[in-house]
């Protein structure tokens, strides 16, 4: 059985995730969607509020797990039997940090893969940070984020969908 894990802190998650995830999941026999904290991030919404979105945009994917973790993720893959780790790229921009902690990861796990997968070219552009900042300022998110999160991400700033 091959596991593999989509590590982020997707706050919140954007259509640009959920293309990793259903993407990646046709690839792997179970694949944890892993929530973490990024303690360089304030974030907007709890991690608790972020695994019951994805949790909700998932459940027609049978072999997606959700869940959260703290520390290492190569700890957490270790504890739950993960060999590869998904990691979605964007631009150049991305490829480079996420160089270098496939690097680290390899050194500390070398037992554990790290994959890319592209973006399909829609979601180029995307970003959890630049949605948040789109709806602060009341833009449209419609189409950037799925509608329940669209809907959840809207009432943190007071608006309605």
């Amino acid at each position: 059985m091959l596991i593999a894990a989509y590590p982020g802190s997707f706050d919140p998650i954007t259509n640009g995730h959920m293309d990793i995830i259903k993407r990646s999941s046709r690839c792997f026999d179970k694949l944890y969607v892993a929530v973490f904290e990024n303690p360089a991030k304030a974030p907007l919404f709890t991690v608790e509020e972020r695994v019951v979105m994805i949790r909700e945009e998932c459940k027609d994917v049978p072999n997606v797990e959700v869940t959260s973790s703290q520390g290492l993720l190569v700890n957490f893959a270790r504890e739950k039997g993960i060999r590869v780790l998904v990691k979605g790229l964007r631009a150049v921009s991305d490829f480079d940090y996420e160089f270098k902690m496939a690097l680290m990861n390899k050194k500390l796990a070398p037992e554990i893969e790290t994959l890319f997968m592209m973006t399909s070219s829609e979601y180029l552009y995307l970003s959890s940070s630049l949605v948040k900042e789109v709806a602060s300022y009341g833009g449209c998110v419609r189409d950037l984020v799925p509608p329940s999160v669209e809907r959840k991400l809207l009432s943190k700033f007071q608006r309605s969908v």
